[in-house]
């Protein structure tokens, strides 16, 4: 009789290390190879932006090395090991002159961060940081009184950018909206968090872009659209993140966004699966914690032989700016309605209402951020 081939993952993120965890819950047995092209240490990749703050390096964030994640999770991991290609038909994983032959494929890699050709010859001091092994490379980079300037407003650059002041370190943010975090808060939580950020030390330029970046005779100098010239030491790029789907559309596996899978996780291929960051799920991509679980312990299941759906519960999403804790749960983008705001000062409850009055979606900040618990029970789970 022939060895039953494994369950391989492809990716040793969050998305990969919780599908493991979930299905040794489900089968304590099943043979599982993870696959990884980095080192394979376990890390929460959202707390990166929180290492200055809880006085943490690279690798204070690492929560267990390749060895101690083998042994827990009883299964064989193969670090620095790039996929080349997937071979659908024949269920092998290409691993450049090697290949592993799999049961199911999970394909949990993740996203690459969007990377910006400017002019100049600055680029070295650029970093943009999607792992802990970029994370490691920028915190090298940093030293103490650093200058350190954030292409970006979104989510993760004011989150790096809170924590960098946390750090005692100047901090410049650049982006083209003209406000913080502009896909995610409704404008006047976007105000409250970017007042808070001013006080705490941090510096904006909304409105604008950099259009060069040359070295200087410490750091870089950067030149933005509005014809500013900023001084830095340091550049991090947070201009967002793209699944990555290249390997998968080159394998024939149905693409768009990120990978096109169901409720049930499964690709167009037979046998594959996507999750997390690089998943397309249902028609959503969903680059938040709370999905991805969600996701995981759906997916365990379907592995072991119980065919789950992933279901959408509210997922609020928490915005790490200490200076003006903040959470949201967008309402539906479809959505009709208008926002009824409550306010005092930087502390704001603003709630997305239909002619109904029935509550789609919220945003808090400040003192009220403490009442996100209580608005995610009156808001409909996210249907997909």
């Amino acid at each position: 009789m022939t060895e039953q081939h494994p369950i391989v993952i492809v990716g040793t993120g969050l998305a990969g290390y919780s599908l493991a965890r979930e299905i040794r819950k489900q089968d304590k047995d099943a043979r599982i190879v993870m696959v990884t092209a980095d080192d394979g240490v376990s890390y929460s990749k959202p707390m990166l932006s929180t290492g200055l703050t809880k006085g943490k390096d690279a690798e204070g964030l690492a929560q267990a090395g390749t060895e101690t994640m083998a042994e827990q999770l009883n299964l064989e991991l193969r670090t620095f090991t790039t996929v080349t290609g997937i071979d659908t038909e024949g269920h092998r994983l290409l691993l450049g002159d090697d290949s592993l032959s799999y049961s199911k494929l999970v394909l949990a890699w993740g996203a690459d961060v969007i990377r910006l050709t400017i002019p100049g010859d600055g680029q070295e001091r650029v970093f943009p940081i999607n792992d802990l092994g970029d994370y490691r490379v920028f915190r090298k980079a940093l030293k103490p009184g650093s200058r350190v300037a954030i292409m970006g407003a979104g989510l993760i650059g004011c989150e790096f950018a809170n924590d960098l002041r946390n750090g005692g370190y100047e901090v410049e943010v650049i982006a083209p909206s003209d406000a913080v975090m502009p896909s995610l808060l409704p404008a006047v939580a976007a105000d409250a968090v970017q007042q808070e950020m001013e006080a705490l030390g941090v510096n904006f330029h909304l409105e604008t872009l950099v259009e060069r970046i040359e070295p200087a005779e410490t750091g870089v100098t950067l030149f933005l659209a509005n014809g500013e010239k900023l001084q830095a030491d340091i550049v991090i790029s947070a201009v967002g993140l793209r699944p990555r789907i290249q390997l998968a559309r080159a394998a024939g596996i149905d693409t768009g966004r990120g990978i096109k899978v169901n409720r049930l996780l499964e690709t167009s291929a037979q046998d594959v699966y996507a999750l997390g960051d690089c998943a397309e799920v249902d028609g959503h991509v969903l680059l938040y914690v709370l999905p991805l679980m969600a996701c995981a312990r759906a997916l365990a299941k379907t592995l072991t032989g119980v065919p789950t759906e992933v279901t959408y519960g509210t997922m609020p999403v928490m915005v790490k700016t200490p200076c003006c804790p903040a959470a949201v749960c967008p309402p539906p983008s479809d959505a009709e309605g208008y926002w009824e705001t409550e306010q005092d000062g930087s502390h704001v409850k603003t709630l997305f209402k239909n002619a109904d009055g029935e509550v789609l979606g919220f945003a808090v900040t400040g003192r009220f951020a403490l009442e996100k618990q209580a608005l995610s029970k009156i808001v409909p789970p996210i249907h997909s």
